[in-house]
């Protein structure tokens, strides 16, 4: 049967179960367009196509499928390049389908023409430009494999006009080429072996859970595994939910605003067993100092993570989950003489945590706290509903204070760090999962980088809970520029009704609400509970002179740690006492 280039673009789709595509329509991308109307793939059109990056990553992260994301050329394509580099450091499987000028005229700077395969070689983890209609298949079914496997990631696919709209005879190809393509899913027999020999001999062991763990869906093997042995678990910001908050043995969030008995478990540990996780700065601190005693096992299915950071003692490539499967097999085999003496280190940790809770003060009377409104905002809310984060302290708040039970129920832009990131990808966390309630915990700077998007929220029908963390201000910067810049605060100010997001929501068609006091928390949250056939805005004015807190300074130890803005002063007039006598 003869098709389009355009047509074979649906159809592959189609092939691969593709259910949306999130999109924005241009002169090159046209004909694909076209057939887009005879097709069962839903497209939602975005205001932006930063906003389809996004809304992809969110759909992928909410549901473990690869999100899909189609633009136009030149400026279309380029303004994809963030969320690519987003999804490639936090691993999400994306395949963005991008037009092209016509093959007669690449190269010769046609309007809206750019290099896209050169711009995004190094934020891929695979592209390609379709040269010839009849690849078009082929090159669809390769990128969605890819985007998908191994360690997941985001892969490109670029169409000139014209490949389009010439025709071709259709064939699925039923086999994939990808010579070379071979990721390694089963650990190493002896290595899986070693690592329950480390294990046994530990008496201070951390499971370092990683987000990894996530996308292997590993989190029962992982359970298994911490309950078998008794190990404790820290789940690092991408891992928040794959191992149960309120389990005994979770610990929580590791890193430079990680939970104090977390940070100081993993720096006092002598063994570190790493499931998908890659020694990341923000959880190490300086790396020289991190964790100096512990001997390390690390689990990756990318091998060029193991030993990147961290001399490795016993190195296990493969899939989390089967790795994991692996560990536990030997260990159940092994009985006893698998299992580490932890008694005294549990009960070590269990004081800590009794000792270095999170702290923060509210005054029913005074200014509501931003962590007030997150731990009310989650209580509402509920474990089952997904939470979507922003970049900032509202991010460090929410994966502070939010309870979660599950994994694909926390989902944020951890290693890119992408301002912008929360409303797009709820609004594609909500079309994945659409029997969930999705919240977005954004902070008033993020939230003004990508609202457009709140207008897709609206025409599609997407009910999201839009929670705008509102201080003022670029809220993390002007922590740094208050403890490292003596409190000179430059430009960083963002006055809280510019815009007035109440009147923001109207403008938008949909429902808004503002909240300013504790008092005030209980009944917005009421009203936004109960609207689910719409989004909902919600205002939530904080104190802007909250500081997050745990905080390991930039380029300290982890045993620097410091718990509260109180304990930095004290630190600071101590030092200058020292410098003055």
């Amino acid at each position: 049967m003869q098709v389009t280039g355009a047509q074979a673009v649906m159809r592959s789709l189609e092939e691969l179960g593709v259910e949306v595509a999130f999109g924005l329509p241009g002169g090159a991308i046209l004909p694909a367009y076209d057939p887009l109307l005879d097709s069962t793939v839903r497209h939602i059109l975005v205001r932006h196509e930063q906003g389809a990056v996004h809304m992809a990553e969110g759909y992928a992260h909410a549901t473990g499928k690869v999100g899909v994301t189609i633009v136009t050329s030149g400026p279309g394509a380029t303004n994809l390049v963030t969320g690519l580099t987003d999804a490639l450091m936090d691993s999400v499987p994306v395949l963005a389908i991008t037009g092209q000028v016509p093959t007669a005229a690449v190269g010769s700077d046609a309007f809206q023409e750019a290099d896209v395969t050169g711009i995004t070689m190094p934020c891929t983890k695979h592209n390609e430009m379709v040269a010839q209609p009849e690849r078009i298949p082929g090159a669809i079914k390769e990128a969605y494999h890819i985007a998908g496997s191994g360690r997941p990631g985001p892969v490109l696919v670029d169409i000139p006009k014209d490949v389009l709209n010439a025709t071709l005879e259709w064939r699925w190809p039923e086999h994939l080429d990808l010579p070379g393509y071979r990721p390694t899913i089963r650990g190493h027999g002896k290595m899986v072996r070693d690592a329950i020999d480390l294990i046994s001999r530990s008496r201070r062991p951390v499971v370092y859970a990683g987000g990894g763990l996530v996308r292997a869906g590993a989190e029962q093997e992982v359970r298994e595994l911490a309950e078998l042995l008794e190990l404790p678990v820290v789940t690092t910001l991408m891992a928040r939910g794959v191992f149960p908050d309120r389990h005994e043995l979770c610990l929580g969030m590791p890193g430079m605003h990680g939970e104090w008995t977390a940070v100081m478990a993993m720096q006092e540990a002598d063994l570190l067993i790493t499931l998908g996780a890659r020694f990341d700065d923000r959880v190490t601190g300086k790396l020289s100092a991190f964790a100096p005693n512990a001997r390390i096992i690390h689990v990756d299915i990318d091998p060029a993570e193991i030993g990147k950071n961290r001399p490795v003692d016993v190195p296990i490539v493969g899939d989390a989950k089967v790795v994991v499967g692996q560990l536990v097999d030997i260990a159940r085999k092994a009985g006893d003489a698998a299992k580490p003496d932890t008694g005294e280190w549990r009960a070590q940790l269990r004081t800590w945590r009794n000792e270095h809770p999170l702290r923060w003060e509210q005054d029913d009377a005074g200014p509501l706290k931003p962590q007030t409104a997150i731990r009310a905002i989650g209580e509402r809310f509920g474990d089952e509903a997904i939470y979507v984060a922003g970049v900032g302290q509202h991010q460090m708040w929410a994966s502070q204070l939010l309870a979660f039970s599950a994994p694909r129920t926390w989902i944020n832009s951890g290693g890119l760090g992408t301002m912008g990131f929360a409303v797009p990808a709820a609004i594609g966390a909500k079309v994945g999962r659409p029997d969930r309630r999705v919240v977005a915990i954004d902070g008033d700077g993020c939230f003004q980088m990508t609202l457009q998007e709140l207008a897709t929220a609206k025409q599609h029908d997407i009910p999201v809970v839009f929670a705008v963390i509102n201080n003022g201000f670029l809220g993390m910067v002007r922590q740094w520029q208050e403890l490292f810049y003596d409190g000179r605060f430059s430009e960083v100010e963002l006055p809280p009704d510019l815009p007035d997001l109440v009147k923001l929501a109207d403008a938008y068609g949909i429902p808004g609400f503002r909240a300013s006091t504790v008092a005030e928390m209980a009944p917005i949250l009421d009203k936004a509970y109960e609207i689910t056939d719409q989004p909902v805005l919600i205002d939530v004015r904080v104190d802007p002179t909250e500081k997050v807190f745990p905080m390991v300074p930039a380029g300290c130890g982890n045993d620097e740690i410091i718990e509260s803005a109180d304990e930095w002063y004290a630190r600071q007039a101590a030092q200058r006492q020292g410098h003055d006598s």
